[in-house]
């Protein structure tokens, strides 16, 4: 936590601040999360994105917690896995527990048809889903289908989605130690322009050119770049040097 959160100030004050986002912390660690800003003193209030770790019994105390800290914490996101079966139930009870100018972020889980209608039913409740791209097993990376079909799920609802987990590099490729073939961050907004305008989603994200998806992403309007960070709205990563690093090598900051 210490690291965290000097890493994140210095962050927020350097060069690249404008693509720093909010720092995420599970609810579970919050008091940690007080102790170091207490000791940081930051000049203002740290964005937050509190992930519920908890269960959904203990988002009531998270956001006490949080409220009660104002001069240290700014909410702006809360983002929870959901249970298998997401219904119309539980939802509501999110968006009861949650106050309306902060954005809900729910992670259904992946797989098989009632991943994707579990999507559509957190959009109809007007929260963001969420879809992990990696991990620490081969599994838990989607394949190119699965995230090709989130995002028609995504483009359906007009809505806006998170990403996380395995999207430290621009550019989709093989990891050297463990053979895992990760999905880029690059890759997957040019996919959501293609989403916007008609193109090939499939390829886009299949696409290992740096170069190529660089290009691309360069020509968009500034319309369009809008329209494209409506929609794929945020994604967490460990690092902020890594994604900086490769959109510096590919001339795109």
């Amino acid at each position: 936590m210490p690291d965290a959160v000097r890493l994140h100030l210095a962050g927020r004050e350097g060069d690249h601040a404008g693509v720093m986002g909010l720092f995420l912390c599970q609810a579970s660690r919050l008091p940690e999360l007080i102790t170091e800003l207490v000791k940081a003193k930051p000049t203002k209030p740290v964005a937050l994105s509190l992930v519920i770790d908890t269960g959904l019994g203990g988002v009531p105390k998270a956001l006490s917690i949080v409220e009660s800290r104002a001069e240290l914490l700014a909410l702006r996101m809360v983002e929870m896995p959901a249970p298998a079966d997401v219904d119309d139930v539980w939802l509501e009870r999110v968006s009861e527990f949650v106050p309306e100018d902060v954005i809900r972020v729910v992670e259904p889980r992946r797989g098989g048809v009632e991943w994707l209608e579990g999507i559509r039913r957190v959009v109809a409740h007007g929260s963001w889903p969420k879809i992990r791209c990696g991990g620490l097993s081969r599994e838990t990376f989607p394949s190119i289908d699965e995230v090709a079909d989130f995002l028609a799920v995504i483009s359906a609802g007009e809505a806006s989605f998170k990403a996380t987990a395995g999207l430290h590099n621009a550019v989709r490729h093989t990891d050297a130690e463990t053979g895992f073939v990760h999905h880029g961050f690059l890759n997957l907004l040019v996919a959501t322009a293609r989403l916007l305008s008609g193109g090939d989603v499939r390829a886009a994200l299949a696409e290992t050119d740096g170069a190529k998806l660089a290009e691309e992403a360069a020509a968009l309007s500034d319309q369009a770049a809008h329209a494209v960070r409506a929609v794929f709205g945020s994604y967490g990563s460990c690092s902020l040097s890594e994604p900086v690093a490769d959109l510096e090598g590919l001339g795109l900051l």
